[in-house]
């Protein structure tokens, strides 16, 4: 086996120094061509292609907005501009299933009283279903940038408004105008139970009842429409309502009906209006839908789940004299610590959500309509701890949310054909140290400069003793001892490989903070190759990459054998 790939390396070698030398080197450089270049290529990066679909040192070509290519090997268009992956990890763009990103809201102003509170005019009720979010998006608005920043690179929005304020759309966070930002215009009729202001529907169950109401009416309206189409004579020419014609693709199924839905109530009305009136719904930015579980199943309801989670409550520290005093004074309230402990096992509901929803076998996808954008890592990372798989939550932002969506086919995964939609961090992006770097968005590449990390005393991270490494190549995993030994301030070390029939010096060592870099020199049929490491140590275990010159990078991972 050995024998075999010192044949395969003296190949690589021959092609190196000869023909292929010019492809290889076009691979490993960063370029600087001209950014009217539609073309990119992502190499030795890991590929996250959809979850459970891992490549390791891939390679994605993206060209003019759309995934050309994805796997190892693949050869470098010349006229890509190259982003080097080393140690980086690609996932396919973030799904957001509802929001207002990029809407821009309505100015508050002062209405005339309405002289008939009983029947109002529509638009004072917030019945208007026939607005269309695409004359509200501003691309340029900052919450664009704000969830892009974080990997989402495609959202349905919809506008401001009362119970019916109108029409969704399924848009890139990205684009110079409004109507570049739209990949799917009229996606859903969106709807709240939100009231109107001292005039009628002004409770819930008047909304209901007005939501019957239309919808009815618009049903009849449609039905005489095709009456009057089949044979006008002797009909009255049907009347135009805008209000009621945007309830026909609802009628018809070409399109769902997007409740707001974040109480339990909420969802129950949602279903109840579902049952009565038979449209395809889509419950968004649930908060508490654990406990209606079985009738979300029961009626095939989609679901986006909100990523709004209420604060956690902080340990209080008591290492103050004072406080302890204080403690000690204070009378226990039992109903106090009942209530506490209550807020808190709620507080773990919401997190655990997405959980219970996964394990009822309920695909859902995730709305950041009332999150607060920072909270946003941090909050998927307390789903995970209440249960959540990361391959689950990765679904619930990609291939879950593409396919509630109707657009499976050209987004949620990194797959050829596919739109170029993609999201490139350091570290894996559930990390709570991972760094969003790069972000495509049709195509078109927004870079994230490195956020300088939390420096710790290096002097508290000690990497000598005696490691097991692996090294990842084409032809199989390489695996040999590392020692480290540390004099004054400084490492030294060695290492075997199986292409030394002994162990190596290290030529250099070097720890900064946590990040490890090591190099050495093996013979490899009668050449020098120079191998250089970079890792990144967490406790006894450490990953990164080898580089050579002549062979590129491979990943490596390391585990710290013990009492050695």
């Amino acid at each position: 086996m050995k024998s075999i790939y010192l044949k395969h390396l003296f190949t690589a070698m021959v092609l190196v120094l000869g023909l292929g030398m010019p492809t290889l080197l076009r691979a490993q450089e960063e370029r600087t061509l001209g950014p009217v270049s539609g073309t990119y290529a992502i190499t030795n990066v890991t590929v996250i292609q959809a979850p459970g679909r891992k490549l390791d040192m891939g390679t994605v070509v993206i060209k003019n907005g759309i995934i050309t290519a994805v796997g190892k090997g693949i050869a470098v268009p010349p006229e890509a501009i190259v982003i080097k992956g080393d140690s980086l990890f690609v996932y396919a763009g973030f799904i957001d299933g509802l929001s207002r990103t990029g809407v821009v809201k309505p100015k508050d102003e002062t209405k005339e009283k309405v002289k008939d509170p009983g029947n109002p005019p529509p638009d004072r009720a917030g019945i208007t279903p026939q607005n269309d979010v695409r004359n509200a998006l501003n691309p340029t608005d900052k919450t664009v940038e704000d969830l892009r920043a974080l990997g989402f690179t495609t959202a349905q929005v919809v506008p401001y408004g009362g119970m019916l304020p109108g029409n969704a759309a399924v848009v890139s966070l990205g684009g110079k105008s409004a109507d570049e930002m739209v990949l799917v215009s009229k996606t859903a009729l969106y709807s709240e139970f939100t009231t109107a202001e001292r005039i009628y529907p002004a409770t819930v169950l008047g909304v209901m009842a007005k939501y019957r109401e239309l919808y009815r009416q618009a049903a009849q309206a449609k039905s005489y429409e095709s009456l009057y189409a089949s044979n006008r004579t002797g009909l009255e020419r049907p009347s135009p309502d805008r209000i009621l014609e945007a309830f026909y693709p609802v009628i018809d199924k070409r399109e769902p009906v997007l409740f707001k839905a974040e109480k339990i109530l909420d969802v129950q009305r949602a279903i109840t209006l579902q049952t009565d009136l038979g449209f395809s719904l889509i419950a968004a930015n649930v908060k508490e839908g654990w406990d209606v579980l079985p009738k979300i199943k029961s009626n095939n309801v989609k679901v986006f789940l909100s990523l709004d989670l209420p604060e956690e409550k902080k340990e209080e520290k008591k290492d103050d004299k004072k406080d302890v005093k204080k403690e000690e004074k204070a009378k226990p309230d039992p109903e106090k610590e009942k209530l506490e402990k209550r807020k808190a096992e709620f507080v773990t509901l919401y997190a655990a959500q997405p959980t219970a929803f996964q394990k009822a076998g309920v695909p859902f996808g995730f709305s950041t309509l009332t999150a607060k954008t920072k909270d946003i890592p941090a909050n998927l990372r307390r789903m995970i701890k209440e249960g959540l798989t990361e391959d689950q939550a990765l679904a619930a932002l990609t291939t879950n949310a593409a396919q509630i969506l109707g657009m499976s086919d050209r987004l949620g995964s990194i797959d050829n054909g596919k739109i170029a939609n993609l999201v490139i961090t350091r570290k894996p992006y559930f990390n709570e140290k991972a760094q969003v770097r790069y972000v495509f968005v049709d195509g078109v590449v927004y870079k994230y400069e490195a956020k300088e990390e939390k420096k710790t005393d290096a002097k508290k991270i000690d990497v000598s003793g005696t490691w097991s490494y692996s090294i990842e190549t084409p032809q199989g995993a390489n695996s040999g001892k590392l020692k480290l030994k540390k004099q004054g301030d400084n490492y030294t070390g060695t290492i075997t490989s199986p292409y030394a029939d002994k162990e190596v010096e290290l030529k250099t060592v070097s720890l900064d903070n946590n990040q490890l870099t090591y190099s050495y020199s093996l013979q490899v049929e009668g050449s020098t190759v120079n191998v250089d490491a970079a890792v990144t140590v967490d406790a006894d275990t450490f990953e990164g990459s080898v580089t050579t010159a002549q062979y590129g990078s491979f990943p490596t991972k390391g585990t710290k054998d013990p009492n050695r």
